[in-house]
């Protein structure tokens, strides 16, 4: 019965990666007509959608007494405008660069994310960890190509994406243990609706619809990012994170595929052998993990 769970939990992440790999589809094709934090607006409002239903699905929030409160509302609210401008980077890199390419610079998320953790967790990463670390850096920097003749300085939205997206995440582990996941998202998401709202608003502003189409593309643009939440929650809900963190990698062929279906892009020298390493610098991280958990589940002798 676990097995079975937890293969349902792995498609239903897969399912989850395919649904943002269409967002994002979406979001390129939208971007030379509405600037990125306009669709990073539009995204996130569709967003509170799954959040709130997500929040009543918590069995947490439920015996807490369904309170809203938090007592870090603060770093709740920073992890909400970290959020904002993640989107926003990755967004405008959409509109920039091939599809596969923005999209696989995003996974160097894993890497930043244990480096963050020595300064603001007061983490000890042992030689293992950083060794990941260094394969993730090299794997970027491979895509990214600083000094060479085709360097796109567009490259350094995504890496900025990533860093965003890594210290959200380390936030997350920042705060209390009692407070729900789904509480946590919902400040989140909230916040970042209205800050993107904000920055749509000091930035391009908002635009006329091109075609009466693109609002049923803007619809299944929120359709699709909100579903794939809802999805990747009820994953995460199924099984340890840790099952499902290797397969969180199929983005990247997904993207690479759905790039050369619909937009003709096969950026082979862009990618390769940078991709390699970022996803073996994130599979040496997601075993050390597992195996320092299972070690303490390991009982005494």
């Amino acid at each position: 019965m676990l097995k079975n769970r937890t293969t349902l939990a792995i498609v239903f992440s897969l399912i989850a990666l395919l649904l943002f790999d269409l967002m994002g589809l979406i979001i390129k094709f939208l971007s030379p007509h509405y600037g990125a934090a306009e669709l990073s607006a539009y995204r996130n409002i569709a967003g509170l959608i799954p959040a709130v239903i997500a929040l009543w699905w918590s069995p947490d929030w439920h015996r807490n007494g369904r309170k809203l409160q938090l007592r870090q509302w603060k770093l709740a609210l920073l992890r909400g405008v970290i959020l904002t401008f993640a989107q926003y980077f990755f967004y405008l890199s959409l509109g920039l660069l091939t599809f596969a390419t923005a999209s696989t610079i995003t996974y160097a998320n894993a890497p930043i994310m244990v480096a963050l953790a020595v300064p603001l967790l007061g983490e000890r990463v042992g030689i293992l960890r950083w060794t990941a670390v260094i394969f993730g850096f090299v794997g970027v920097m491979l895509i990214v190509g600083p000094g060479r003749d085709a360097f796109d300085p567009a490259a350094l939205l995504p890496l900025a994406a990533a860093t965003c997206y890594a210290l959200s995440s380390v936030t997350a582990r920042m705060m209390d243990d009692a407070v729900p996941s789904a509480l946590i998202n919902i400040y989140a998401s909230a916040t970042a609706a209205g800050g993107s709202l904000l920055l749509a608003f000091f930035t391009v502003g908002f635009s006329s619809l091109n075609e009466t189409t693109d609002l049923l593309w803007i619809l299944a643009m929120g359709g699709f990012g909100g579903t794939a939440v809802l999805f990747m929650i009820v994953s995460y809900r199924m099984t340890e994170q840790s099952n499902l963190a290797p397969f969180s990698y199929f983005g990247i062929p997904f993207a690479f595929v759905l790039g050369w279906v619909f937009y003709g892009e096969a950026p082979w020298n862009e990618l390769f052998p940078g991709a390699v390493l970022i996803v073996a610098g994130g599979l040496i991280i997601v075993w050390r993990e597992r195996r320092l958990r299972r070690t303490k589940n390991v009982p005494p002798l």
